[in-house]
């Protein structure tokens, strides 16, 4: 689990194709300084296993599944990489809870930059929007966001210089893909109003909590 606060910004050191998938090579500083083999990292949002360490590089597999799902398979050596580890009991909560299972991607369809602040426009498809709302939390290549506002097939963010300085998104550009990973909590509150067996008393729980008039 994840909170979608990005630690540093990666960089591809190696790229080796296989038959059912890939393994990338990752140079860092943070995320490497206590890892060890198995450990959970999240790579541009997208949990992945540390299978090896060597100095400042870490390895990864990831599967054919995983790069049909995701940007992963955009990388190019040297490109740079969103980079969080796991939550540990004593983290904080900066963020959002994040389970880096990427949901699907989005297409960036505009990108407007000020002096301390960046807007970006990202298309999705319907079934990631329905999970999608104003003022809610949504991860975009790892990054735990607030969605400023919604719009028919997507939605837009806005970026704080903070945002801007640690992660990737400040070189993302008009057309780049990008990954998505909507808030669970959206998805277990569609199940509980759309199963039967609970549906009924849910609704009349936020009836006499007055959430319903």
């Amino acid at each position: 689990m994840f909170t979608g606060i990005v630690e540093e910004i990666g960089k591809v050191s190696e790229i080796r194709k296989e038959s059912n998938g890939v393994r990338l090579g990752i140079r860092s500083e943070t995320v490497i300084s206590d890892a060890n083999i198995g450990d959970s990292i999240a790579i541009n949002g997208v949990c992945q296993t540390v299978e090896s360490i060597n100095g400042d590089i870490f390895t990864v597999f990831v599967s054919r599944v995983t790069l049909d799902l995701t940007n992963l398979s955009d990388l190019k050596a040297e490109d740079n990489v969103n980079l969080e580890r796991a939550l540990t009991p004593s983290s904080r909560m900066g963020g959002h809870i994040v389970q880096g299972h990427i949901d699907g991607t989005g297409s960036v369809l505009a990108v407007n930059k000020s002096i301390n602040a960046i807007d970006f426009r990202i298309g999705c498809s319907s079934k990631l929007m329905m999970y999608i709302v104003e003022k809610g939390s949504v991860c975009v290549n790892g990054v735990s966001l607030t969605v400023v506002s919604v719009f028919e097939g997507g939605f837009s963010i806005y970026l704080i210089p903070e945002s801007i300085k640690k992660t990737n998104l400040y070189s993302v550009v008009a057309g780049n893909k990008v990954n998505i990973e909507v808030d669970i909590l959206a998805k277990y509150m569609e199940k509980m109003v759309t199963n039967d067996s609970t549906k009924e008393d849910f609704l009349d729980r936020l009836e006499r909590n007055g959430f319903l008039g």
